[in-house]
């Protein structure tokens, strides 16, 4: 298979060079950590804990009985010394269980399936049970995702391992050092949906994770005497039922439509989900992360988090435990120059200007960014020049520079009818406007506004 190219999209430099070669190291444990009770899209959880008690690394400490839903689990051991409201990489302050490392690191496991012969719905309950949300950071309850409404059958699974924000590494460093355990989960996503062949996206600019990849795809096929009979329990994978496609570097190739575009030629109706197009998208961390859950009874506690940026002092790429402060992070990292302008949870593109470092990591963060003030967009501005950058580069060809008008007269309605809802908020426009209005922002505010004036 070959690949369509999406519409518009643009190519900022993207300064993988700074953590690309940096292998993934454990940050040491951290004397505490904050765990949020809502780190995913959806319901927030309940705490299973009171203030006082010991848990051990693993232990669910929150739930929901909503559908969309994930758990949490303490990814240290130690004892519960606060349940309070804290502040998040997303600027709200959520509910959240503190708990003091007793430096023991003891840890339970979930029971480890044998998933070649459970059924899907094991499979997923268990996914579930792990708290795994998409890794790529949206957060979207997994397991919610792997179950599609019956009237929409899944007949292609994409794997997405571009990683198209500039400065981020994880999924990259990832995809070198472990595609094994990669592919295997994305073996156990294929058996959940039934499957017969899924695809792995990678940018040609990760030519070691695309090697990698591609070399441990038939000696998986090897270590086993793979099935193609979709009517047996045990659904394999065999070495044609697994291929690599290689896309040209382009943002946002990564997000989810887009990959579809790219890939199958399918586009995703307005207001549309993949499954409206038979497909599903699964970043490859949160492979890794079902992989380990499924395989290894692991819950998810911890992930692989870039720190890069043009003042870093040694950019590196740490596994870390959920709920540590990003503090920590940066102080692996070389610590917080002092001309210091802006750090930013997640990419360049993407991510969310913070105004304090001691905010927690969370299920949903990729990576911590350090910019100095001259790499920081203008501040000042300009009314909009009509050039029309904003509509040629969106790739899901919205009127933006329209939209942005509207809603900076909070004109919603109008907003609404130009289908601001299927923005992904990806930043394109912003990146190229000239006049270097906050189009992101106001796009944000108007779906926020939207959102209330229907409850």
């Amino acid at each position: 298979m070959g690949f369509h190219r999406f519409r518009g999209g643009v190519h900022p430099p993207d300064f993988k060079y700074f953590s690309k070669t940096s292998p993934i190291k454990n940050l040491p444990l951290p004397p505490k950590v904050i765990i949020p009770l809502l780190q995913h899209t959806g319901a927030i959880n309940e705490s299973l804990i009171k203030l006082g008690d010991s848990v051990e690394k693993n232990q669910k400490i929150g739930d929901s009985k909503k559908f969309i839903s994930a758990p949490v689990h303490s990814s240290i051991s130690g004892k519960v010394i606060a349940i309070e409201e804290f502040p998040t990489p997303t600027g709200q302050e959520i509910l959240s269980i503190v708990v003091e490392s007793n430096n023991r690191d003891e840890e339970i496991f979930l029971d480890r399936i044998d998933w070649e012969k459970e059924s899907a719905e094991v499979i997923r309950d268990r996914i579930r049970e792990a708290g795994i949300v998409g890794l790529g950071g949206a957060a979207f309850p997994t397991a919610v995702k792997l179950s599609p409404p019956k009237e929409k059958p899944i007949n292609t699974v994409i794997l997405n391992g571009c990683e198209c924000e500039p400065c981020l590494t994880s999924d990259y460093r990832l995809m070198v050092e472990k595609p094994k355990e990669i592919l295997e989960g994305f073996q156990i996503i294929l058996k959940i949906l039934g499957v017969k062949k899924g695809y792995i996206g990678i940018e040609d600019n990760k030519l070691e994770a695309i090697k990698n990849i591609k070399n441990q795809i038939p000696l998986l096929t090897n270590q086993a005497n793979f099935s193609r009979n979709l009517e047996s329990p045990n659904l394999h994978l065999t070495h044609s039922q697994m291929e690599v496609i290689t896309l040209p570097t382009k943002y946002p190739q990564g997000a989810e439509k887009q990959l579809i575009k790219a890939i199958t030629g399918r586009e995703v109706p307005p207001e549309g989900l993949p499954m409206d197009v038979g497909a599903i998208v699964q970043n490859v961390s949160t492979a890794l992360a079902i992989k380990e859950a499924v395989v290894d009874g692991k819950a998810l506690v911890e992930r692989v988090i870039t720190v890069s940026g043009p003042l870093v002092k040694k950019p590196e790429n740490f596994r870390v435990r959920i709920g540590t402060p990003i503090s920590a992070l940066i102080t692996a990292s070389g610590g917080l120059p002092a001309d210091t302008e802006r750090i930013i949870v997640g990419g360049p593109m993407m991510g969310i200007a913070q105004w304090t470092s001691e905010i927690p990591v969370t299920k949903g963060t990729t990576g911590i960014l350090l910019f100095p003030e001259d790499e920081s967009p203008n501040k000042e501005i300009e009314p909009c020049i009509r050039c029309g950058k904003c509509v040629e580069v969106c790739p899901m060809n919205l009127l933006v520079s329209e939209i942005g008008r509207y809603a900076e007269n909070r004109d919603w309605a109008s907003a609404k009818k130009l289908n601001v809802s299927d923005c992904m908020e990806c930043g394109v426009c912003a990146y190229l406007c000239p006049a270097k209005r906050p189009l992101v922002q106001y796009i944000k505010w108007a779906k926020e506004q939207i959102k209330v004036e229907s409850l």
